[in-house]
């Protein structure tokens, strides 16, 4: 009985260790980048050792990876489709589009992938890790949430991933561009852009649309 307690005491602990090596891992990354960030230094402000991160992810790739995850983790909610039962289409491409909005026009989201850009031209493998941990996952849920609203009768959609990469688009818009380089974006420019992305998306993926997206 006493190992069994062990057992159960333990599973929270290295839980609790993991939560907090991944989180040190993002606040990291995003401040100082890839390879301006070390294990030792991640280890230290989790107060673990570097052996236990390690132990919970083999390298410094896994780690980032783990790290792009959980900061992507943050924006998932809104495309799962027990979190958005009850309410109407519109209003969930409108959550949707503000919780992209939110994620990307961060500062620190800004200057993290302006940090992940330039180590990218060095190390290529820094930016398809980021590209699998983040955007493409990111990518792949939403396809699945239309993909969804396609099987029960509320949109029609041929291609959900395309469909998915231009809701996306529309939302980022040249604001993406311009605060890339430095610009400050009113906020009723983002509210505008989003509530105008999800009219014509769903203006283009309606079921009464004869624009050829039918099944």
């Amino acid at each position: 009985m006493s190992s069994g307690i062990k057992k159960k005491i333990g599973r929270p602990i290295d839980s609790a260790k993991r939560a907090a090596i991944v989180q040190a891992a993002a606040r990291s990354f995003f401040d100082l980048g890839f390879a301006a960030s070390s294990i030792e230094q991640i280890a230290a402000s989790a107060g673990v050792s570097k052996v236990t991160v390690y132990n919970h992810f083999g390298d410094k790739s896994a780690l980032f990876a783990a790290a792009v995850e959980y900061e992507c983790e943050k924006m998932r909610g809104y495309f799962s489709l027990d979190s958005t039962a009850g309410s109407t289409m519109a209003e969930r491409m409108l959550d949707i589009g503000r919780a992209i909005s939110a994620f990307l026009f961060r500062p620190e989201m800004i200057q993290f992938e302006r940090r992940i850009a330039a180590e990218t031209e060095t190390e290529p493998a820094v930016g398809r890790a980021f590209l699998e941990a983040g955007p493409w996952r990111m990518k792949a849920d939403f396809s699945a949430f239309l993909a969804h609203a396609d099987e029960q009768g509320e949109l029609s959609i041929r291609d959900t991933d395309l469909a998915a990469e231009q809701f996306v688009s529309m939302c980022k818009g040249m604001g993406d561009l311009e605060r890339r380089f430095g610009e400050t974006v009113p906020e009723v420019a983002h509210k505008k852009r989003i509530e105008g992305a999800v009219e014509v998306f769903l203006s283009a993926y309606s079921l009464t649309n004869s624009g050829g997206n039918s099944r």
